[in-house]
């Protein structure tokens, strides 16, 4: 369920503010995105994995309050992670 090293430098790649940025809120966001598309998948298949829907409501919350930080501080970039990742506001 996690993300390939692969996957992550995509990622990172696509969504960096600056060379060698690794640790933006919009790559947080971005690969907390994917993850949870992961755990959806894997818990439409395992109804039952208690452990995999109490990860799936943590990164959930992680995510939110991440965009919560976004949308404080700078509402372009948080505008654009929204846009680019089709989330709702």
């Amino acid at each position: 369920m996690a993300l390939t090293t692969e996957e992550k430098k995509l990622i990172i790649d696509k969504h960096s503010q600056a060379k060698g940025d690794t640790g933006s809120p919009e790559i947080q966001v971005a690969i907390l995105s994917k993850e949870l598309e992961k755990l959806q998948g894997h818990l439409n298949e395992n109804k039952h994995d208690s452990p995999a829907k109490r990860g799936l409501l943590s990164k959930i919350a992680k995510r939110r309050r991440l965009l919560r930080y976004l949308q404080s501080h700078n509402v372009e970039r948080y505008t654009a992670i929204i846009k680019d990742l089709g989330l709702k506001k």
